[in-house]
This record gives structure tokens, sequence and C-alpha cells, in this order.
């Protein structure tokens, strides 16, 4: 065992996670600038548009994460493959994992074309369900195309290359500014759509299939991608990669999905609360997903050195990585969350001019420092135990955290099920709090695992 990091070490690994953070977090935080600029532009339009629209992303979002969460089982295999120098079994791996995007893609469609099984669940106000069938359903035929893309992002991730994935990420939001405004909006001979402008403005003008096409040119043509022989030949599907895909991507999907759902299920259950309450929900959550984006950067940084080491066989260097990543990531989180608290109102003004839903978001968006903070030790942490290969336990945490925590204690505070819940924990600070307390459990549980699985490979490592 080697000796204890020194500040040099520390200072070394935070410069390879930065280089490899900051183009990840540019390219991310184009893709939730999507859904920050619907937001805002809907929400200066009417709160009902707006209320519809963080219902029917919450749908989306579900589905889209889960999927695509199956599919970035490609990066910690191509990672370490990477770091062993295995190129040529990196192509293949890839062509196995468009043959599983293309099946998801038919899941997705259908459960995107034909939401109303979920819509009932939720309970949807009248006023909402068309407007939000609506959303859905244009979203759907890009769907197929945000997975295709999904496998190109993993891939670049996972050879240390996120500039190309950044680069097309910063296009597609530049050309869906302009045409978000005009459909939401309307003018030259088109109507004001609302909340389905938004979505129009995705699919109509085929930016997700731009995308896709874009990056499988780039997998074809870059002179980096060559030695991968991604597209010299046709393949069918091979059952044993697909199982060996499937095992790894299906907890981390899952892992997703709960993660996700946590959220979602939130909103399908404060929108029983009315309109007001549930605007006021979609902006606060909207900035936690903003926030959001600099530990998913992180992670996915820190993930990719961790997996490339692990193929090289440096554990020691994995470990380090991942320790340093961890601590880089919750420092900034509570950077964030204090500049957040100072700048609360004006940020929420920015959202909406209607003075109810910005009463509703001012308690909730409070919240968001803790939340915050929670949330940057959970997925940096579990995108690091990824690249170790390890999914099922981290999948167990999080359905007992997020689901049993989170959700079951929300709806337990923000009904008052049992009586006697204070009035300041009820509606949806209750949901906020306790899935805020979900969040800390999970990073907790995450962390400690980490530290026993890291233990074990270099054990592993030194008995060889």
């Amino acid at each position: 065992m080697r000796p204890m990091t020194t500040s040099t070490d520390m200072l070394s690994d935070v410069r390879k996670i930065a280089a490899l953070a900051w183009p990840v977090l540019i390219g991310q935080l184009a893709v939730i600038a999507f859904g920050v600029i619907d937001t805002a532009m809907v929400g200066h339009f009417s709160a009902t548009d707006l209320a519809a629209l963080g219902l029917g992303g919450s749908v989306y979002i579900s589905v889209y994460i889960g999927l695509t969460g199956i599919l970035v089982a490609l990066q910690p295999i191509a990672g370490q493959l990477f770091g062993a120098g295995r190129e040529s079994e990196i192509g293949e791996e890839t062509r196995q994992a468009l043959w599983l995007a293309a099946v998801l893609a038919v899941i997705g469609f259908v459960l995107l074309y034909f939401p109303e099984p979920l819509l009932s669940f939720a309970k949807t106000p009248p006023a909402l369900h068309d407007r939000t069938v609506d959303y859905l359903r244009i979203l759907s035929f890009g769907l197929p195309a945000s997975l295709a893309f999904r496998v190109y992002s993993s891939l670049t991730n996972a050879v240390g290359k996120p500039r190309l994935v950044m680069f097309l990420q910063v296009g597609g939001l530049l050309i869906k500014i302009p045409l978000n405004t005009w459909f939401i909006f309307g003018g030259f001979g088109v109507p004001a759509l609302g909340e389905p402008g938004c979505a129009l403005a995705s699919t109509l003008i085929l930016i997700n299939w731009v995308l896709a096409i874009v990056g499988m040119t780039v997998l074809s043509r870059f002179e980096f991608f060559r030695p991968f022989g991604i597209f010299t030949h046709f393949c069918w599907p091979v059952w044993r990669r697909q199982l060996a895909l499937l095992r790894l991507g299906i907890p981390m999907g899952l892992s997703y999905l709960i993660e996700v759902t946590s959220y979602t299920f939130m909103a399908l259950f404060i929108s029983r609360f009315g309109m007001t309450t549930l605007a006021g929900h979609q902006i606060a959550g909207n900035l936690g997903a903003v926030l959001y984006m600099t530990p998913l950067s992180i992670g996915i940084a820190s993930s990719t050195l961790v997996s490339q080491a692990l193929g090289a066989e440096r554990h020691d260097d994995a470990r380090s990585i991942s320790r340093h990543g961890i601590g880089m990531a919750c420092v900034l989180a509570l950077v964030y969350g204090v500049i957040l608290i100072a700048a609360r109102p004006h940020v929420i003004a920015a959202y909406t001019p209607d003075a109810n839903v910005i009463a509703a978001a001012m308690p909730l968006v409070l919240i968001i420092f803790f939340y915050h903070f929670c949330d940057a030790l959970q997925i940096t942490t579990a995108f690091i135990l990824r690249a170790y290969k390890v999914t099922l336990v981290p999948t167990v945490i999080y359905a007992v955290a997020l689901w049993g925590i989170g959700l079951g204690g929300g709806y337990l505070l923000g009904f008052d099920v049992g009586g006697g819940v204070p009035a300041w924990l009820q509606g949806a600070r209750g949901f906020w709090i306790a899935n805020s307390a979900s969040l800390g459990v999970a990073g907790v549980g995450l962390f400690i695992y980490w530290r026993r699985v890291s233990t074990r490979h270099l054990l592993v490592a030194q008995t060889r």
C-alpha cells in the first residue's frame, strides 16, 4: 500500500478531473438549458402551461433517463478496455450498444406516445391533460435519436474526449433558442402553441436526429476512433455481449430510474395541491437540475479516469482519483448553495412574474442548499462505483433511500397521513425535505460501500 496522498497528488488528481469535467459541464449545461429555457419561456406564457410542462417533463425524463441509463453501461466497459489498450474490442462493444439502443427506442416510443396510464395514475387535472399528451407525443419521435446519441456520448466520455460531445450539445442549444421563441409565442404565420411548442422546437427541426447523425459520422470519420473499427463491418447482436451490457446496464438504468422517479412522482403528487404549487415546484426543481450538472460532470470525469486506471491495473490511482473527485464535488456544492441562497429572490423572479408562483417557490429553493450537497455526494460516488463495474448494491441503496425515505416519507409528510404533521412540513415542502434526507442517506451509504469495494480491489491486486 502506497503512502498517504500528498497535497501534490491531490492537486494533480483535481487538475485531471477538471480537465475532463469542464467540457462535460458545458455540454450538460447546454442540455439542461433546453429545460431551463422551456421553463422560463413557458412560465411567461401562462401558469397553466408551466404546470403542464412540469408534469410532461417529469414523465419524459423518467422514460428517457431509465432507458439511456442502461446504455451508459458502455462507458465503464469501454473505459477499462481503453485503459488496458484493447482498442479493437471497443468497436464491438459499441456496435452491440447501438443494437441495444434500437430495442430500447421501441419501448420508449410506445410509453411516450401512449402516456395515459401514467397520467391517470397522477390524477392529472383535466386542464393539463391534453397539452401534456401533445407534448409527450411530439417528443416520442425524437427519442430514438436521443438514445443513439447517448451511445456516442458514453463512448467519447469513456476514452477521454468529452469535447466532441460538448460541441454538438452547444450547437443544438443555439438552434433551439430562436425556434423556442417562435413556436411558444407564435409569429410569422405560426399560432402561439405554449408548452407543446417547446417540444416541437426540438423535434420538428430534427435537432435530436441531426445530433445523432453527426455523432455517428464523427465515430466513423474521426482519426482517433479508427483503431476501434466501429463501422468497418456489419454485425448482428451477440447475445453474450448483450447480456454483459444488460447485466451492468439494467441496474444502472434502474438506479437512474429510481433517482429520477423520486423526483417525478414527487411532481405527480404535488400536482394534487394545485397548479400554482406545481409551478413553484417546477422552478425549484429546475434550479436543482442546473446545480446538479456540476457534480454530475465531476462524477463522469472521475469515472472515466477511474475506469481507465482500473483497466491499466493502477488500483492506488483509482482510489486516489475517486476520493478527490468526491471531495471536489462536495466542496463546490457548498459554494453553490451559499450563492443560491443569497440570490434566491432574483433567481426566482427571472422565471416568472406571477407573485403566487414566486411565493410557492421561495421556501422550496431554500431547501435546495441541503438537497444539492447530498445530491453531489451521491451522484459522484455512484458514478465512481460504476467505473468499478459495481451496480447492484447501489441500486438497492437507491431503492431503499429514495423510494422508501424520499417518496414514502414525503407522502406521509406532504399529505399529513397520520395527522399531527406541522403545517410547515406539509405540502410541497414535506416532499422536498424528505427527498433531501433520502439523498443524504443514499450518499452516505454509497460512500461507505465505495470504501469497501476500493479496499477489496487493492487487496486483490496486492496478492497477485
